[in-house]
Formats: structure tokens, C-alpha cells, sequence
């Protein structure tokens, strides 16, 4: 089931089943936090990054394991609205499932009308917002040439329109460069038309795309939320699964799409943290993504 992966426990949405549609690092942003790395090359291009024949019938052999989960979630390597029939998936899940589904994206291709159209079909959509005009857009997501500021924002709008499900905006803090009062107090403006049901205010933890990017202790995380208001929502404590079935091919899985500490890794699989360190490092020669595992983490929070 090469396209699914978890369930994985999520801090906002709980046991949470990964469907990852694109191969690895595609996507229309190379954001200086981002916990995969950097973007090799950024790309606004919609097509079948993989058969969505093949994906559904991963799902489908899923659904019949009958391991419950909170949520399916539309996310992992890149931006999920790059593969040009995500809208079916979400069709699938509405119809064939138990369960909400929630679409993890930038929104960045939301000035598309088959985008809005499609995204419009999950039960939550999480959009991200480090922005407040076309300078502050390219120096934290350095987004593909095709986009700008104003495209992108726009599409927002008229996505929010019609959309009534759920709307949570992620805000992601880099020091020094979106975290000033000012800086905030226009991401905050901009955000209101959009009408958030919760708005969460993130910081590296895990190794970011850019050795440069520090993270924020949780005291000043807390002075930042106070920007956005009534529906600013902390960070709860990561959810718990049962232990997963452990392979070398599993533990890979989860460290490309959903990087964990070691420690993360150790519970999730149910395994002493030192054999996870033994097999990472192993793994590390040949896999870029399990050597990221072993860099040092901001645990504090």
C-alpha cells in the first residue's frame, strides 16, 4: 500500500491515515522550515503523479483491515492539489467511509476553479499563511515563478466562499523574519476575511530545509498567539496508536512523509529507541531522509 502511511499520530486531528499522492518533494513552494528539505524544483504542474486506479485500491484493501483512525488525511511528500484527480479520493472517502477527511495543503493552487472545486469536497481543509505581501511570500516559501502574493491570496478568498466545512490556517514562526508585531498584526488582518475555525501557531522542531531557521520556545509561541485571537490554538500532546508492525520499509516510509525523533519513532513501532538509532543510522548511508532522523531535534516542546 505504497501510497498510505500510518496511521500516524497527529497533534490537531488525532490517529490520522496518510495518503500521499505525489513522489517525494513535489510541490509549488521550497519553504525555508520545511521539515522534508528543500525543494529541488518547484513545480505548478497537475497531473496522475501516480494511478488513481492504484490508490483507491489501496484504500479500499485498507478499509477492509477495519483499523479505526480519526481522520484521512490528503498529505506526506508534497502538495496533495498537484495530483490532478485528489478530488476523487475525496470522493471516495465521503462515500465508501466512516471517516472525515481533511485535505493538508498550501492552498497555493486555490486560484485554480477545479482546485477550489475539488478541495471543497473534504470535511477540513488546512491551509498554510507566513505571509503578508509579495516579499515576506517569497522570502519564506519561495514559491514556483508562476505564483504570486496576490494570486494566491485571492484564490483563498473565493475558495472561502463556498466552502463550508472546516478552515484551520496554519501560521509557521520564523524568527526574524514574519515574527514582528507589524508582521503579525497584517497576517492577522488578512486572515479575517477567511473566517478560521482555529488558527495554530507552529515552530521548527524537527531539522528545518534551512540550517538557519530557529525554533521559538513555547513561551513566545504563546505571546504570538495572542495575535490571532479567540480561535489561536495551542499545540496539544501528540496523539497516541497502538505499536505498528515494524520493517526497515515502514520506518523509511514514515521518515520521508512524517519525520519523528527517534524517541517518536521508538513508540510509534512499540521498539526500543536504541534499536531505531541502530537501523537509521544503517539506513542513513543510502536514504537522505532517515539521516535527517538523526540530526538533533528541538525537543523542548
Amino acid at each position: 500500500m505504497s501510497c498510505l502511511f500510518g496511521p500516524v499520530p497527529s497533534r490537531r486531528y488525532g490517529r490520522s491515515l496518510g495518503i500521499d499522492l505525489v513522489p517525494m518533494k513535489t510541490c509549488c513552494y521550497d519553504c525555508v522550515f520545511c521539515q522534508l528539505g528543500i525543494t529541488p524544483q518547484t513545480t505548478c504542474a497537475r497531473r496522475d503523479y501516480l494511478p488513481i486506479e492504484s490508490v483507491l485500491s489501496d484504500l479500499k484493501q485498507w478499509l477492509t483491515l477495519h483499523e479505526p483512525v480519526d481522520i484521512l488525511t490528503l498529505c506526506g511528500s508534497g502538495e496533495p492539489t498537484l495530483h490532478a484527480h485528489f478530488g476523487d479520493v475525496l470522493r471516495w472517502i465521503r462515500a465508501e467511509t466512516p471517516y472525515p477527511s481533511l485535505l493538508m495543503s498550501n492552498g497555493a493552487l486555490f486560484f485554480e476553479p477545479e482546485v477550489r472545486r475539488d478541495a471543497a469536497l473534504a470535511d477540513r481543509v488546512k491551509i498554510s499563511m507566513h505571509f503578508w505581501d509579495e516579499t515576506s511570500f517569497r522570502a519564506t516559501v519561495r514559491p514556483h515563478a508562476d505564483l504570486t502574493f496576490e494570486k494566491v491570496y485571492d484564490g483563498w478568498l473565493k475558495f472561502r466562499e463556498n466552502f463550508h466545512g472546516t478552515v484551520d490556517i496554519e501560521f509557521f514562526a520564523v524568527p526574524g523574519m514574519n515574527d514582528a508585531p507589524e508582521a503579525l498584526n497584517r497576517i492577522h488582518r488578512l486572515m479575517s476575511p477567511l473566517r478560521p475555525d482555529t488558527v495554530t501557531v507552529n515552530s521548527a522542531e524537527r531539522p528545518p530545509a534551512e540550517s538557519s531557521v530557529r525554533s521559538v520556545p513555547v513561551s513566545e509561541l504563546n505571546q504570538l498567539r495572542a495575535f490571532f485571537g479567540t480561535v489561536a490554538v495551542a499545540q496539544t500532546a501528540t496523539a497516541s496508536t497502538a505499536p505498528q508492525p515494524y520493517s526497515e520499509a515502514a520506518l523509511l516510509a514514515l521518515a520521508r512523509r512524517h519525520p519523528l525523533t527517534p524517541a517518536q519513532f521508538a513508540r510509534y513501532f512499540g521498539m526500543p529507541e536504541s534499536q531505531i538509532v541502530a537501523a537509521l543510522q544503517r539506513l542513513a548511508t543510502a536514504d537522505p531522509y532517515a539521516a535527517r532522523a538523526l540530526l538533533p531535534h528541538d525537543v523542548s516542546r
